[in-house]
């Protein structure tokens, strides 16, 4: 357990990890590029080691320079090196969904699992697409959800209609695997797709090692067949996600905060954090090469979250200290996270003695002074680091199991301590 100091305006430019949406996305073309390929700045984080062990049970050659944030990787040529593999995923959704679409490229029998909240997390959209494409993937329990089983002979591609309103992760999986195709894949969505912007960062990936996306906004992909990923360098930018918690202390406190190295080009949806406080009354602004917030007085919003998910979690803490409610809405995909991420962040708002009211879909956030309190997280790295903020201007404020960031910021707690000073 942790407790978090009160602190008094503050004032700091910050540099964030590399973006785990990229790092990992990275991963998967580097596997399947022909050559090397050279990751610099990569988050080196419970998640993309996770990714990278799987790498290496397949067979890959892979280097990681911890002190330096750079990962090589010779890849395979879309030729998965190994015919039989039993990977652990942990709760890794990203790596789940990934590795199951890219493992049907293989010649053999290879199995995918997690721990127990990885198997309550849904994958059966993801194995009737791959299936539809001519493979042969189930769900070893039959629930829908792993561990997956992929009996694999390659892909023979074609056209499938797949939702999007659950995860994009589905549709990144299969954009990701499609260069190595037998014939076109086409994949069609056949509603609104949530979380756009991360498949956005899949096709600049992709369009980065050497493969073309064709596209009719986000109603229709197409990959032709016979592309192929070339290695190269590839330099990963700051994690989007992992600045909002930076804003966030800076709308809470009434400070200024800079990040560095992520600016107003970048695909990353959470950057939108930004355009969010400034609808709640910060100051912001923007460059090509940093984002910054300065606090100003907090009021509630009516907002839409559909394309930024993972920084609902950070709002909440501001919320708390805003004049009028703030209405979340359409981020029922939440839901399926490493926690029902609704639920959770209700039950600690309460707990500190906000008023949240819970609905399908989203949250109202009813403002008042939080009290102290002991934080559940949940084994959710989300919960950890934004529930983590109430504490810069509340006393008391203690995160229980404070480890569970590992999952994608390793030393978020050390680096939300220097702007103490």
């Amino acid at each position: 357990m942790i407790e978090i100091k009160p602190v008094d305006k503050i004032n700091a430019t910050v540099r964030i990890p590399g973006s785990k949406s990229y790092t990992n996305r990275a991963l998967i073309t580097a596997l399947l590029a022909n050559g090397e390929t050279v990751m610099k700045n990569a988050l080196l984080s419970e998640d993309t080691r996770v990714m990278i062990s799987c790498l290496g049970e397949l067979g890959i050659q892979v280097d990681v320079l911890t002190e330096e944030n750079t990962i090589r990787i010779k890849g395979c040529e879309g030729k998965i090196p190994v015919d039989r593999a039993s990977l652990f995923a942990r709760n890794a959704g990203t790596v789940v969904r990934f590795m199951t679409a890219a493992l049907t490229l293989g010649n053999g029998k290879y199995e995918i699992d997690g721990i127990e909240r990885m198997r309550q997390r849904p994958i059966q959209q993801l194995i009737d697409a791959l299936n539809h494409l001519g493979a042969d993937v189930g769900s070893k329990e039959g629930t829908g959800c792993p561990p997956v089983l992929i009996n694999a002979c390659g892909l023979r591609g074609g056209t499938v209609n797949i939702l999007g309103d659950i995860s994009s992760q589905y549709i990144s999986a299969i954009l990701l695997t499609a260069p190595y195709a037998s014939s076109d894949v086409r994949i069609i969505v056949s509603d609104d797709l949530a979380s756009k912007n991360y498949v956005d960062m899949t096709i600049d990936v992709m369009d980065r090692f050497g493969v073309d996306v064709e596209r009719d906004s986000y109603k229709e992909f197409t990959v032709r067949s016979g592309q192929e990923y070339k290695g190269c360098e590839y330099m990963v930018e700051p994690d989007a996600s992992g600045a909002s918690y930076f804003f966030a202390a800076a709308a809470i406190t009434g400070g200024k905060v800079r990040v560095e190295g992520l600016g107003d080009r970048s695909l990353q949806g959470d950057t939108k954090f930004v355009d969010i406080l400034g609808k709640m009354g910060c100051r912001t602004a923007k460059s090509q090469d940093w984002l910054e917030v300065e606090g100003g007085e907090l009021r509630g919003i009516d907002v839409d979250m559909n394309e930024t998910p993972d920084v609902v979690q950070t709002l909440a803490p501001v919320a708390a200290f805003a004049k009028g409610k703030t209405r979340i809405r359409n981020v029922k995909n939440l839901r399926y996270k490493e926690t029902d991420r609704i639920t959770a962040i209700v039950n600690e708002l309460k707990k500190v003695g906000v008023e949240a009211i819970e609905f399908e879909d989203g949250i109202e956030i009813v403002p008042s002074p939080p009290h102290s309190a002991e934080i559940s997280t949940y084994n959710d790295h989300r919960m950890a680091m934004s529930f983590s903020l109430l504490g810069l201007k509340t006393e008391g404020i203690r995160i229980k199991n404070p480890e569970c960031v590992e999952k994608t910021f390793p030393d978020f707690f050390e680096r939300l301590e220097k702007l103490y000073h």
